[in-house]
């Protein structure tokens, strides 16, 4: 008889070290729900970081899916995918907007939306052109993606960063327009309606207004990354939709396919036509599988009403919040819109993602003292009361310990 098989110290010996990993491997989900290989229970307010849009194992998805990997999984963009067309069509309808290039994820859709920035200074005759990006930003971990996010953590140990990203805070049409006065060479501005990995910091109605004016008033292009705000996770199709406004330049994912990846740059009249034949492009992006998801997750979400869902629970979610957490000393902030929301607390509270996991609640830190909720758009308003039954005694709890000493 042999000797059973020695089992490694680490549980993922050979994966490389690139995320601080909790010990729970999740086996499937239902709904709002999902479970552990140990069979424990969780309540999904994380939503595979605002991925599952429709939960898991939609009853309605799932078959569709299903159905069309028993005809086509992947072609390439040599030739014709008529559920590109589908899908596009369909975001150009809830968007306002014309044409759409699709990619696989957020990083790739933010990297197209910069390259049209790009050559739409450059066919302008703008030698050097510069995008405006945002403090607290954040748009991927690519060279130029890492460049115009706001975070110098995560920065750290890539330099030189790429050149052309003026940078001002959020909110303060003052510091842009002083910008745009001192700098000749600027031809977009690019920000995060809702910023996510920067501390759940929305845009205001009126600044999102102001800077619209201003990129027309210059000829720029505004570019708004939807990527984890839009896919009706703030009760609009898009966040900016709220401002009354519309982008030229838009890039999604996360929501977009239900988890299956799926990436989109969404472009009006002024960016629709930057790019040309072999300009740009991908292996995997639009594939028929994948535009499958996108379709079916946007035509499941019209037939549920899951934006006014998202609008109702997600009010009712803030305010079962507001009213546990009120006056509960060191509690900053709760702020954002929707099914996106966070919980600014007055230190790091990176422990609380275990603790969450610990009671059955699936969440997430962000910049190091935010909790953030972005549960699937599908949550009932009795979830949401459990998300809150769960979490602030836990807060409360957290924020009665002494503080560690860094």
């Amino acid at each position: 008889m042999n000797a059973p098989e020695k089992v490694p110290a680490s549980p993922e010996p050979h994966v490389m070290k690139t995320y601080g990993r909790l010990p729970i491997a999740l086996s499937h989900g239902r709904g709002c729900w999902v479970w552990d290989t140990e069979g424990k229970k969780y309540l999904d307010g994380l939503g595979g970081i605002a991925v599952n849009t429709l939960g898991h194992a939609h009853p309605k998805l799932v078959p569709a899916l299903q159905d069309q990997v028993s005809k086509l999984i992947h072609s390439s963009n040599y030739y014709l995918v008529p559920l590109q067309e589908q899908l596009a069509a369909k975001l150009c309808e809830i968007s306002g907007l014309t044409n759409v290039f699709f990619c696989s994820t957020g990083l790739e859709a933010n990297e197209a939306a910069l390259k049209i920035a790009r050559k739409f200074g450059h066919d302008k005759g703008v030698e050097r052109p510069e995008i405006v990006v945002y403090e607290k930003a954040f748009h991927g971990r690519s060279i130029a993606t890492l460049s115009a996010t706001g975070n110098p953590k995560v920065q750290a140990g890539f330099g030189p960063l790429v050149e052309g990203f003026p940078r001002v805070p959020l909110n303060d049409i003052g510091a842009l327009r002083k910008l745009a006065a001192m700098n000749p060479n600027i031809v977009a501005v690019f920000l995060e309606v809702i910023q996510g990995e920067g501390g759940i910091n929305p845009a205001t109605v009126d600044y999102l207004r102001a800077v619209r004016q201003l990129c027309d008033d210059k000829g720029w292009l505004l570019m708004l990354d939807e990527v984890q705000c839009g896919i009706g996770r703030t009760g609009q199709w898009f966040a900016h939709q709220w401002a009354g406004i519309r982008p030229d330049v838009m890039p999604l994912a996360k929501g977009l396919g239900s988890g299956v990846p799926v990436g989109a740059v969404v472009c009006g009249p002024r960016a629709a036509d930057v790019f040309g034949p072999g300009n740009h492009g991908t292996t995997f992006g639009g594939n028929p599988l994948s535009m499958r998801a996108g379709v079916e997750t946007l035509r499941i979400m019209e037939e549920e009403g899951l934006l006014a869902n998202a609008a109702r629970v997600g009010a009712a979610l803030k305010a079962g919040l507001e009213r546990e957490l009120k006056g509960v000393e060191g509690v900053v902030e709760i702020r954002g819109q929707g099914l996106m929301l966070g919980i600014e607390l007055a230190r790091p509270c990176g422990d609380l993602l275990a603790r969450a996991a610990q009671a059955g609640l699936m969440l997430s830190v962000t910049a190091d003292k935010v909790v953030r909720l972005v549960p699937p758009l599908i949550l009932s308003e009795d979830e949401a009361a459990q998300i809150v039954a769960i979490l602030c005694p836990l807060i409360k709890s957290f924020l009665a310990e002494p503080a560690k000493q860094a």
